[in-house]
Parts: structure tokens; C-alpha cells; sequence
């Protein structure tokens, strides 16, 4: 189902990722706590693989580029988010600062010092999430469990801004924040509520109303989550995806259903992919052994379709899927790019099993057929077998930021 199309080394681990709303424009946040911005090769407005050769070698764009780079904080880079216009990325850093640039230059306008958690006697906190959910409000998620909300409109450089207001869905840590899709009754055409996964349970957060539900302990530590529509859905350390339906009132009804993806292997990070049909979602599922899945939420059944390697070693932490509709996965240090197969692709395919097949029956021809030709295939010219060198190079070494057709 999809194709891994280009792999890109990092000079350090990868902790966070966020995909431009429009452009191709990928921001990767470091270990190292180094932010940079890569652009990611423009789709050709035909899809076909001769297009995406042909343009590869006459647009300029073969290449994954770096736009910009820098070491934006003392300690890791935990999260990154883009404004709806993708004007801003903001950065949050295990230094405990939040920062805001503008997306084009990587100039820093802005500053946000994580305030101390007064529910907990002054603990000093590390901001773990960064969600924009309107052009107003920026969510910040920390580890003691604490998701301060921002008026973005009080101050344009949010220099020594303080939360407006600040909540504890979860009595742990916060793993995964996912905004819901606006009401019929919204006049902005945004969102006010978040679902979020955080320590063994789940809730729903309304900007001025507060916490609308917290869910009971589910026994085991959700890691990821994501919302579509009516439905909720939430990844488990031991490898098996919760999903409610409903919306809110199902959330709250607390029937759920559960089916293993991958029992023992923690599911660490999911987004929505597409809709299959009505009712049948897709999402993409990072695991921590490395491998991505790719899920279908049917009305009756959960189903894994497909299931991609990330990386032998180290687990997936970063996935999403970007405007032009290719899967972006980060773990360790590099990224991956995959791109959806397609009908050329698959007929592809079944040309070479069908060349494959007749192979096959060619090389069990009768005694008597081999020896009528032989004195035949004498006279003939020996031909030289080629090898399929699936993706190496001439000198048997994989291909590094390449991809297919743009060598």
C-alpha cells in the first residue's frame, strides 16, 4: 500500500515533527535541541511515475533541501507546531521555553517561559505538546499533567506571556492532543474542544467551559490517540487500539472496542489517514519496534491492512501525512517519506508476478522440448542474467535522500 520513496539521516535523534498546513514544508525538532525546516520535493500535477520521473530532472527539486537550521534550545526539542496559515512554527524545548519564529526565515519573535505547576508546590514543568487550535488560542501540554491555554491576541510577540487559563484532564503526562471538529453552531469555523489521551485514561477539554469529561482508568498506559468525526480512538503500551463511537455521549458511555494490532509492542504515536468508505477510517499506527500499520476502523471491525518498516532498531515517534498525500514517519535519526502505491504501481506488480509465473513454467519443460533446442540455443549469443538490485545502488548500498525516478 505504500512505498518508502526517500529515507533522511539527522545529525541527532528526532523527538518531534509538524507538517506544513500547505506548503511542502517539514519541521524537525532534535534531540541535540537544533530546529530546522526541510522542503520536501513539489508532486507533479500528474501522478503518474513518468511524470514524477520527468519532473524530477527538470524542476530542481530532487532533493530534500534544508531551508533553515539552528540550535533553538539548551535541551531537546519536544514538540512543534504551524499556525493554520503556517506563517509561525512554535518550539518547545525540555528547557523549559516555548519559542515562535516566522516560518520563512526562522527568526525568533517570541517567548514563553513554562510557569511552575502551583498544584504541585511550584515543581518546576517541561512542556510535551504544542497544539494550535485557532488563530487565538495556543494549547500547551507538560509533563505534571497541566494543559495551559494562550490568547494568542493579547500580545502578536507573546513575550513573557502568561496562560489564560490552565487545566489537569489526566493525572499523568500527556500524550496525545487531537482537536474536534467544530460544531454546527460555530460562528469562527473553529474548534473549542480537544480530546487527549494522558497516564490510563482519556478526556474531553472545552476552552470556556474546561474539562467536559474525564474518563476512568483503562489499566494500561494510552500512548496515542486521535479523533475523527464521531469516533475516539487510543493506542496502548501493549499494543492494542480503543475505539469509541458516538462522539461525546459514547466517549461517556465508556463502551469501547478493543483489538490487538500488535500484542507486546507499545503503540506510540497515530494520525487519521483517510476515509475508505462511510463509517471505515483509516489511521496510521508508529509502534515501538519500528514498524507503522496501517489501520482500518470499520463500522464492525478493526483491521490492519498494511504494515511498513520504519527502522530494524529504533522505534517510530513522529507520523504524519502531508498536503500532497505522502506518510512522513520519524524515529531514531532519520525520516522517511512513503508514497501510497498507486494503480500503475500495482499493475506493475502484477506484471512482474505474471513474468515471474512464466518463468516458472518455462523452466519445467519436458525432456524432449530442452533437447530439440538445444543445438539451437548453442548457436545463439549467451545472455547475462541481470540481478534486480531493489533499491541499491550499482555499488550495493541503499539509496540516501533519493528518490524513485531522480537519480
Amino acid at each position: 500500500m505504500f512505498n518508502s520513496i526517500c529515507t533522511f539521516p539527522l545529525p541527532s535523534d528526532l523527538l518531534a515533527q509538524a507538517i506544513h498546513p500547505t506548503s511542502p514544508l517539514l519541521a524537525l525538532g532534535l534531540a541535540s535541541g537544533h530546529v530546522q525546516i526541510v522542503r520536501l520535493p513539489a508532486l507533479p500535477l500528474d501522478s503518474s511515475p513518468e511524470s514524477r520521473a520527468e519532473a524530477s530532472s527538470t524542476n530542481g527539486h530532487s532533493r530534500v533541501e534544508t531551508t533553515w537550521r539552528t540550535r533553538r534550545h539548551k535541551a531537546g526539542c519536544r514538540s512543534l507546531a504551524f499556525t493554520l496559515d503556517g506563517s509561525r512554527l512554535f518550539s518547545a524545548g525540555a528547557d523549559g521555553i516555548v519559542k515562535v519564529a516566522t516560518t520563512e526565515t526562522g527568526e525568533v519573535t517570541g517567548k514563553i517561559a513554562i510557569p511552575s505547576d502551583r498544584d504541585l508546590d511550584g515543581i518546576s514543568d517541561s512542556p510535551n505538546l504544542l497544539h494550535v487550535l485557532s488563530p487565538q488560542t495556543l494549547l500547551l501540554a507538560t509533563d505534571n499533567s497541566a494543559v495551559h491555554i494562550y490568547d494568542l491576541r493579547t500580545d502578536s510577540t507573546i513575550q513573557g506571556a502568561r496562560p489564560q487559563q490552565t487545566h489537569h484532564p489526566h493525572d499523568d503526562y500527556i500524550s496525545s492532543l487531537t482537536a474536534l471538529s467544530p460544531s454546527e453552531t460555530s460562528t469562527s469555523g473553529f474548534s473549542r474542544q480537544w480530546f487527549s489521551t494522558g497516564g490510563s485514561t482519556v478526556a474531553v477539554t472545552d476552552v470556556r467551559k474546561g474539562i467536559v469529561f474525564q474518563g476512568e482508568n483503562l489499566g494500561e498506559e494510552l500512548l496515542s490517540g486521535t479523533a475523527i468525526g464521531n469516533r475516539f480512538i487510543a493506542g496502548g503500551e501493549k499494543g492494542a487500539v480503543r475505539m469509541w463511537e458516538g462522539g461525546i455521549k459514547g466517549l461517556m458511555g465508556g463502551i469501547n472496542k478493543k483489538t490487538a494490532i500488535q500484542r507486546g509492542e507499545s503503540l506510540d504515536v497515530m494520525c487519521q489517514m483517510w476515509e475508505d468508505s462511510p463509517g471505515d477510517d483509516v489511521i496510521a499506527v508508529g509502534l515501538g519496534d519500528g514498524s507503522v500499520k496501517i489501520v482500518q476502523l470499520g463500522a464492525k471491525r478493526i483491521n490492519v491492512l498494511d504494515s511498513v518498516k520504519h527502522d530494524e532498531v529504533e522505534g517510530v515517534v513522529t507520523l504524519g501525512l502531508e498536503p500532497g498525500g505522502r506518510m512522513i514517519s520519524g524515529g531514531g535519526s532519520i525520516v522517511k517519506i512513503w508514497e501510497k502505491e498507486t494503480a500503475d504501481d500495482l499493475d506493475e506488480e502484477a506484471d512482474r508476478a505474471d513474468s515471474d509465473r512464466d518463468d516458472g513454467r518455462n523452466g519445467t519443460e519436458s525432456a524432449d522440448s530442452q533437447s530439440d533446442s538445444t543445438e539451437e540455443e548453442e548457436r545463439r549469443p549467451k545472455r547475462k542474467k541481470r540481478k534486480r538490485n531493489k533499491g541499491k545502488t550499482k555499488g550495493g548500498t541503499n539509496h540516501i535522500m533519493a528518490f524513485k525516478g531522480m537519480d
